[in-house]
């Protein structure tokens, strides 16, 4: 794993972060800490400090003097983080349309980089009860595109939709001749969080956006970091599925071809993406080293570390999306986010548990 450190004081706090965090969690509504700037009377200061997540902020008079945040720490409202593909509809729900439950199949894991082979009670696996619907109209994004490139809908057979990230290869083949190509995602897109099956069908564009079996069949689950739910924390949402090198393409919609992948280290930098949902958006940078808890629906929460986190700048069904900074480096994976922010896995973490290469 790429050995990561963050720029002069902002490194200084992550030990401050390391030692306070556990603590900081045990306070009511709070769902992260992280890295950021002091921001004063809405203006961000400049000015390195350690950040707290709240779904809520409550009047002082509602808190008991043990569950208050230090005013050393600057409090940020982020309301509750979620992750997950979300079902979309352009028309009024009717008796047809509503999703029913389907169970799940039996979960079959693949090992990933030398970690053994993990069971279904070590993932603390549960199935969702149910879905989220959003109300949007049809784009471009959201039809089926031969070859498929980053920023199209795309989607496990059971998921309702997510977004491609880009056209990955095997590390393993660099310098060389590569032999697999592969679709990069979310696992939540592309591997139901954790219950598929290895070979199970992606559709593109997603089953929401009228991806059907067999006619849309893009490529099949390979890879993926298995989620950990309620237990030791989780670097990155993220999976592949090989395809044919012929359906899928490195570029990215309205962004390009990447030219390379780096680290983020302040923050402050202005970052951009192309999802499914929202299309081509631009965001800031506002917090680093983020340790946030991540709502995946139906009970399940996964506690995410190093993770970064920016303005808001996506939707539900923009999960997968690559963050790039703006000279085209990729440096970051969409997965979750508010109404307010929006969190990405740092890139660099995920091309290796899955051994690929994005360039």
């Amino acid at each position: 794993m790429p050995e990561y450190q963050l720029e002069g004081d902002y490194q200084a706090l992550t030990s401050v972060q390391d030692e306070q965090q556990d603590q900081l969690f045990a306070k009511p509504n709070v769902v992260g800490v992280a890295v950021g700037n002091r921001i004063k009377d809405g203006t961000d200061t400049g000015k390195p400090c350690l950040s707290v997540f709240v779904s809520q902020k409550l009047p002082k008079e509602l808190l008991a003097g043990d569950e208050m945040i230090d005013r050393e720490y600057d409090v940020v409202d982020t309301g509750d983080i979620f992750a997950g593909a979300t079902t979309t509809r352009t028309a009024p729900r009717t008796k047809e349309t509503t999703p029913r439950a389907v169970a799940p199949p039996t979960p079959r894991y693949a090992e990933l980089g030398g970690n053994g082979v993990l069971t279904a009670p070590e993932l603390g696996l549960v199935q969702p009860v149910e879905e989220v619907w959003e109300e949007v109209g049809v784009e471009l994004l959201r039809q089926r595109a031969r070859p498929a490139q980053g920023g199209y809908s795309v989607g496990h057979y059971r998921v309702t939709a997510g977004t491609m990230t880009t056209a990955v290869y095997d590390a393993r083949a660099f310098p060389g001749i590569p032999s697999r190509y592969y679709i990069l995602s979310n696992n939540h897109v592309l591997a139901n969080s954790n219950m598929c099956r290895i070979g199970d069908p992606i559709l593109q564009p997603g089953r929401v956006d009228g991806g059907q079996l067999p006619r849309d069949v893009v490529g099949r689950v390979s890879r993926f970091v298995p989620i950990r739910f309620g237990g030791p924390p989780n670097l990155v949402d993220a999976a592949i599925a090989e395809a044919d090198y012929h359906d899928i393409d490195r570029a990215i919609y309205w962004i390009g071809h990447l030219t390379g992948v780096r680290f983020l280290t302040t923050v402050g930098e202005y970052v951009r993406k192309s999802g499914r949902t929202t299309n081509y958006t631009t965001g800031r940078v506002t917090h680093l080293n983020a340790t946030v808890n991540v709502n995946y629906g139906g009970g399940r929460v996964a506690r995410m570390i190093r993770q970064i986190v920016t303005t808001n700048m996506s939707a539900p069904g923009d999960s997968g999306s690559c963050l790039c900074d703006m000279s085209g480096n990729a440096v970051g994976l969409l997965f979750a986010g508010s109404d307010r922010v929006t969190t990405h896995n740092h890139m660099m973490y995920v091309q290796s548990p899955l051994g690929v290469r994005l360039i």
